[in-house]
């Protein structure tokens, strides 16, 4: 408990304590962009949570623009099916999406988020469901940390198609498979939070999501600590021109990097990079029809993930193990660290969540003469994470001590 706690607030405060990954010059320009809201509305929430949820999501968009030329927003409900509550060309005013989310009812059912993902696939990108074609698309997925199908593959297909994901957890959820379903670094895409403080990251998640629309803004991405993706709004056509990529590390000691694009690109993942390194970026807009200004943007890699190298078993014992791996790695690059253990022929799986810095644990609980096979993974802020497994045996029983025999006194 005083791990989740932990990390609950360290992902809360986390903008404030750690160093940007991108920086760029503060925009004046209104936010442009379709904004989909996916509630976890099955039978797993509670009316109390789902509520409080709905407040929050109302929280959130009270003090954005709204209108043609800026966000329009819609809300799909996670259940048995998906559910669409208003489409994005619904409502064109902040009070009017407020009023609709405060009416929004829980729908109930199965936690079918993976199904409901690939439906909010179709209506980010659907000109029937209101979509736009050129804007920044963000979604925001409101979950209880369950779901009843797997969520990897179509939110891996979201994020392919451009699309920033934020992530808020009410629950405990798994923090492995959370971390890599939120846009990366997940530290600022993901938000573990109980129901009743949602109000705390409610400024921080509205300036992050109006940051991920803003237009013609060249904007970085999925930062890794050797690559990281950009993306920019749509200013040629594959007829009108071409974009030319300018990438300069900061150290000056590895040659200019450059890349030419069509004119109909609108993203493009540097890869190969050092790790822990700012880099200069430059978008040069090449054409014979208008004149376009380049853009320009700073990114800084994340620091190297360096996953467990080393798995050491001690304290055997007849129903437990010390459990210690090297290196530890503290909570700069890491969330945490989970423990898995399983009798290597089958049977029920141990697992333990443990914090950055960490570097063993013991492990109750075991059956005495059994070979288990222990697998430690780290998290890494960037959503990835690497796993390192060993094999491990308990004795058979304790040892027992023969009687002494008595002591006979000497012969006459």
């Amino acid at each position: 408990m005083l791990f989740w706690t932990a990390l609950s607030l360290a992902l809360s405060l986390r903008l404030a304590l750690a160093r940007s990954g991108a920086e760029h010059s503060p925009s004046h320009q209104p936010p442009q962009g379709d904004l989909l809201f996916l509630l976890d509305s099955s039978a797993s929430v509670s009316h109390y949570e789902f509520s409080r949820v709905r407040e929050f999501v109302g929280q959130l968009v009270s003090t954005m623009p709204f209108g043609p030329g800026a966000v329009r927003a819609s809300l799909v409900h996670v259940g048995s099916r998906p559910y669409t509550e208003f489409t994005f060309d619904q409502h064109s005013s902040s009070q009017a999406v407020q009023d609709a989310i405060r009416v929004t009812s829980q729908r109930m059912g199965d936690t079918n988020t993976g199904l409901a993902l690939a439906y909010a696939k179709e209506q980010l990108f659907a000109e029937v469901a209101g979509a736009r074609l050129g804007v920044p698309k963000v979604l925001v997925w409101m979950t209880d940390g369950g779901s009843s199908d797997p969520v990897g593959p179509p939110m891996q297909e979201l994020k392919d198609l451009g699309v920033t994901v934020f992530i808020v957890s009410t629950g405990r959820g798994n923090l492995l498979e959370l971390s890599a379903a939120a846009s990366a670094p997940a530290e600022k895409h993901l938000h573990f939070v109980d129901v009743d403080d949602l109000h705390i990251i409610a400024p921080e998640l509205r300036d992050a999501i109006t940051d991920a629309m803003q237009p013609q803004q060249l904007r970085a991405s999925e930062v890794l600590s050797n690559s990281f993706r950009l993306s920019w709004p749509p200013l040629l056509t594959v007829d009108s021109g071409y974009y030319v990529l300018e990438l300069v590390p900061s150290d000056k000691l590895v040659t200019k990097r450059r890349q030419q694009l069509p004119g109909n690109a609108t993203s493009w993942i540097w890869t190969d990079l050092n790790p822990d390194t700012d880099y200069e970026v430059a978008l040069l807009p090449e054409s014979n029809l208008r004149l376009l200004r380049p853009q320009h943007l700073r990114v800084r890699t994340l620091q190297e993930e360096v996953g467990p190298e080393r798995i050491i078993i001690s304290h055997s014992r007849p129903r437990s193990l010390r459990i210690s791996w090297a290196p530890a790695l503290g909570p700069e690059s890491t969330l945490g660290y989970q423990i898995q253990l399983g009798p290597l022929q089958g049977g029920s799986l141990q697992r333990v969540e443990l914090p950055a810095g960490c570097n063993s644990t013991t492990i109750q609980g075991l059956t005495p003469g059994t070979t288990y096979l222990v697998t430690v993974t780290a998290a890494f802020r960037s959503g990835r994470e690497r796993a390192l497994s060993a094999k491990a045996c308990t004795t058979l029983g304790e040892r027992t001590r023969e009687p002494r025999p008595e002591a006979r006194p000497p012969e006459p």
